[in-house]
């Protein structure tokens, strides 16, 4: 349990930052199902709108330090080969 002030602060400073990354993580996870969902059903004309709209959440997952970024790289190259291979 916190005791000084500034370690309260930080208790509740935490929550809110998790709360926060949990609702960006979830986004993250279902955009990355929405245009995978897309690319197996084989819609190349959704799987792209799909993934034009994802690259923005995973970028903004990087650069906020939520994803690393190499691996924000990594979903976004899969991503657009498997939309490029449907065509």
């Amino acid at each position: 349990m916190a005791n000084s002030p500034q370690a309260k602060k930080r208790a509740r400073q935490a929550v809110k930052r998790r709360t926060r990354n949990v609702a960006k993580r979830s986004e993250f996870r279902t955009v990355l199902k929405t245009t995978t969902y897309a690319i197996e059903a084989g819609e190349k004309e959704a799987a792209a709108t799909a993934l034009k709209s994802a690259i923005p959440v995973i970028d903004a997952m990087a650069s906020k330090g939520l994803i690393h970024k190499n691996k924000a790289a990594r979903h976004k190259s899969r991503l657009t080969a498997k939309v490029k291979a449907l065509g």
